[in-house]
């Protein structure tokens, strides 16, 4: 049974993405509008150490294929695939941005399927990470 999921996201990374969406492709970015549509926005203050942020180091696990991966979420011109560097307008970026260590998430994979992710470690560098 999937973990019930609950999307939080800082008030200033909702007004940089949602100005980030207004400038990209409204068709190929559905992903990040839906999970920012849903969240729940939190004071920048608040303390989200559990949570995918940008910047976060985040370790899931794809449940269907047992294997765990990990990488960077990052904005998109600091994306880097050779650093594990995966912007938030990536499917998976998308995805995974605002949930909190332990919550499972579907994502789409090319033809059409869906994937079950979870959350199973988020670190947090210092001051300034992702941007």
């Amino acid at each position: 049974m999937a973990t019930p999921r609950s999307v939080l996201i800082k008030h200033s990374e909702h007004a940089h993405l949602m100005a980030l969406l207004d400038k990209a492709d409204p068709d190929g970015e559905s992903l990040l509008f839906d999970e920012l549509d849903a969240a729940t926005i939190v004071a920048d203050g608040e303390e989200l150490s559990d949570v995918v942020t940008m910047g976060a180091e985040v370790t899931f696990l794809d449940v269907d294929a047992g294997e765990s991966t990990v990488m960077r979420l990052v904005y998109p011109d600091a994306a880097d695939p050779s650093r594990h560097h995966v912007s938030v307008l990536a499917p998976v970026g998308a995805a995974l941005i605002g949930l909190r260590k332990g919550e499972e998430i579907d994502w789409p994979v090319p033809g059409g399927k869906l994937r079950r992710l979870r959350v199973t470690d988020v670190r947090h560098a210092g001051a300034g990470a992702g941007s």
